[in-house]
């Protein structure tokens, strides 16, 4: 491409306190093309976006507008320069009529007034350009979430009209909905717009980009037109494995080693098509799929977390109702979500505090655990997991990642388990609290528990688990068991093709 790119960044860096969020960046957003932008969790997609609209200033590296340098304080000053951005959550107000939020901040008048009569006409005839035929002072949420998207879209590029960044605008859309904003894009495309477009739907990439950045830990893996690559070479670029490591262990070869322990019958609800699935005793369900393919909406699902419109849930083959999380520890069921500081850990309460914490809330709260029981269980699973705090009586925000994990693993180990729902439970924490994770997964199912175990980390995943599911697109695509297991086949599975050919 020889066009000079409208926006470019280069050598962009972004620290915070230790933690380099990016390393080095160079991207580029050309005119008339849409430029996708994918990573992992983690990989520095929302940092970069944020620091190309003003949202954030980098430590090193420069911004260059139509190859000129320019520095951004903030949102306002990047719409100013032509930068505009449109997100999942619609940001308009949704209790103001369509024209007001299309003229927000920038009303026409008329003798000091606001002329609404010329809003309403000015807003009929901005969005005729969009396709869309509606009452414009109708309030803005009586519309659906694909008319939302492209009023806001609307307002981005009359506000901007240079580059426009769609940061996840399919997430909450239907198949019907998503080929109606595409067909928008496409025409702001062929106008001359420079589109950089954020999703976790890969065929959408496919679908509607021209080329694509790839990065993980921070640091730009690639940058190539669609043409030159298939599914299977952008999940291998996304996840970072070459499918170079162990194979799965023959020791877990033979398949589950109990009686079913936990089956789930049917279960689904709006947005998240129903699953049939059932765990062993003794057994590790792994879940494999790139971020967003609906792994951690599952299970949600079965901690009761997101109430579920159908299906059946079944313990030692009694049917057990699970509406709530309530519910779900009465059952015997535990939950390690994948956000441990905003849904894991209670931030300001003691060590000792959170790991009890489940315990009592089983129990009720008319049983209360004395102080003698409370510092007593504390001590015996922090040793059991090595857990490293210098009093059990301090808050546990204080601690470390790893050691944060582990006492929310500690918690649902007090109440002696059931079942085990683990999400992401090694991410973001060092290599030691890493590998007694994962050690301590192994000794759970020698020890008969029932598990379900998401994680990003292909090797990991194959290291401890019986059977694999494969999720895409919020359904479970694959099922992996005993010597089927392998990192490709994993990824042959996430990418939705057989192994290509390449191009």
């Amino acid at each position: 491409m020889t066009e000079r790119p409208v926006l470019e960044a280069r050598g962009i860096v972004k620290v915070f306190g230790q933690h380099r969020a990016l390393e080095a960046v160079d991207f580029t957003a050309h005119p008339g093309e849409v430029h996708a932008l994918l990573g992992e969790n983690g990989a520095g997609k929302s940092t970069l976006i944020k620091i190309l609209t003003g949202a954030y200033q980098p430590d090193g590296g420069e911004l260059l507008l139509e190859g000129q340098p320019i520095t951004l304080r903030d949102p306002l000053h990047g719409q100013s320069y032509g930068i505009g951005t449109v997100y999942q959550e619609v940001n308009l107000l949704p209790n103001r009529s369509v024209a007001e939020n299309l003229f927000l901040g920038r009303q026409p008048t008329r003798l000091g007034l606001v002329d609404r009569k010329r809003i309403d006409a000015q807003a009929r005839e901005l969005l005729s350009r969009y396709g869309l035929d509606i009452d414009v002072r109708a309030e803005l949420s009586e519309y659906s979430v694909a008319v939302q998207q492209i009023v806001a879209i609307a307002r981005a590029v009359e506000l901007s009209g240079k580059v426009l960044v769609l940061d996840e605008p399919t997430a909450s859309l239907d198949r019907n909905e998503v080929q109606r904003l595409f067909d928008v894009v496409r025409a702001l495309k062929a106008k001359g717009l420079a589109i950089i477009f954020i999703t976790h739907f890969l065929d959408q990439v496919f679908d509607l980009a021209d080329r694509v950045t790839i990065l993980r830990n921070g640091k730009r893996v690639t940058t190539q037109a669609l043409d030159t690559l298939n599914t299977t070479d952008v999940v291998r670029m996304m996840l970072g494995k070459d499918v170079t490591f162990e194979h799965h262990p023959s020791a877990l070869a033979g398949g589950p080693k109990g009686a079913v322990k936990v089956r789930f019958q049917g279960l689904g609800r709006k947005g998240m098509p129903a699953f049939d699935l059932a765990v062993h005793e003794g057994e590790v369900v792994g879940v494999a799929g790139l971020l967003g393919s609906g792994r951690t909406e599952v299970a949600r699902l079965m901690f009761g977390v997101d109430g579920a419109d159908t299906g059946e849930v079944f313990v030692d083959g009694q049917p057990v109702s699970i509406r709530n999380p309530a519910q779900a520890v009465a059952a015997g069921f535990g939950f390690c979500p994948e956000d441990r500081k905003l849904d894991g850990i209670f931030g300001d309460l003691s060590v000792r505090e959170n790991i009890i914490i489940a315990l009592q809330a089983k129990l009720g709260w008319f049983k209360a655990l004395n102080r003698e029981d409370q510092v007593e269980l504390a001590g015996r699973y922090a040793e059991a997991l090595d857990i490293r705090a210098a009093d059990h009586d301090m808050p546990v925000k204080l601690l470390s990642g790893g050691n944060q994990q582990k006492v929310i693993l500690a918690r649902w180990l007090a109440i002696d388990p059931t079942f085990l729902i683990l999400d992401e439970p090694t991410r973001g924490i060092d290599v030691g609290a890493h590998a007694e994770i994962v050690r301590t997964i192994n000794r759970l199912r020698e020890e008969g528990l029932a598990l379900f175990v998401i994680s990003s980390e292909l090797d990991e995943v194959v290291a401890y688990s019986n059977r694999i599911v494969v999720m895409r697109d919020r359904e479970m695509v694959a099922e992996l068991d005993g010597d089927a297991i392998a990192p490709d086949a994993i990824v042959q599975a996430i990418a939705g093709t057989p192994e290509e050919a390449r191009p």
